[in-house]
């Protein structure tokens, strides 16, 4: 299922995204999950954690689940 996470800027980037989600509790455990997880951006293999999401971008955390970022 594909859970839809609405932000209230222009754009979130990846890190703050995957608190936002309840992916993570912590900012400080970021650069470790995309280290040790991955994590897909449009379909794409991702791990900056400052890559910016925009409204539209589906965000794929293998073994978690799929997510929409929304406005």
């Amino acid at each position: 299922m594909d859970e839809e996470i609405k932000i209230k800027t222009e754009y979130i980037p990846l890190g703050q995204f995957l608190k936002l989600a309840n992916i993570l509790e912590t900012g400080g455990m970021v650069k470790l999950f995309l280290a040790e997880n991955i994590v897909y951006v449009n379909g794409e293999p991702e791990n900056r954690r400052g890559k910016k999401l925009y409204p539209g971008d589906k965000v794929e955390v293998v073994g978690v689940g799929t997510f929409t970022v929304n406005r």
